[in-house]
């Protein structure tokens, strides 16, 4: 029964060589040999110097704005964290005031007692809050200034710089 199976090949067939793809070489171009003139050549090193010093000169300024805002961004967090902290100890003290006069209003006798003791909160609440408002707005005063001034100051030294 071997001799009546037909035998199959493991070669791989190949195309005919009429579809063959050609093989090319880049061809090797050698570059003229020339001398760069002096003239050029120093000019060329000035630029490139000249480019690096104003590399570093902008460099140096964008460290020292990075710098400056850093300081303003602290002085700006710091004055906000003061500003807070006043308006709720102000909060707290008016809120002491107020459950104080609801302990007087509950003792009253009378109707003149309580007009008293209403004029009485009224005069010492406005007199605390117009002591309060003066406090926050020379603390926000305070921080307007101390965050202008560094930028205040970059902002001068870089004119001066230019100039």
């Amino acid at each position: 029964m071997d001799e009546a199976t037909p035998t199959t090949s493991t070669k791989p067939k190949t195309l005919p060589s009429a579809f063959e793809l050609p093989k090319f070489e880049i061809p090797n171009f050698d570059m003229p040999k020339m001398e760069i003139p002096a003239a050029f050549r120093e000019f060329t090193e000035k630029s490139v110097s000249q480019a690096k010093e104003n590399y570093e000169k902008m460099k140096s300024a964008a460290e020292e704005a990075t710098d400056v805002l850093e300081d303003t961004y602290a002085t700006a967090t710091k004055g906000a964290s003061d500003y807070g902290l006043k308006v709720i100890e102000a909060a707290r003290v008016n809120t002491n005031a107020a459950f104080d006069f609801a302990t007087e209003l509950m003792a009253v006798k009378s109707l003149s007692e309580m007009v008293e003791v209403s004029t009485a909160h009224a005069r010492k609440q406005f007199e605390a809050l117009t002591a309060q408002s003066k406090e926050l707005a020379a603390i926000a005063q305070k921080v307007a200034t101390d965050t202008a001034e560094p930028i205040k100051g970059s902002v001068s030294k870089a004119f001066k710089k230019v100039a």
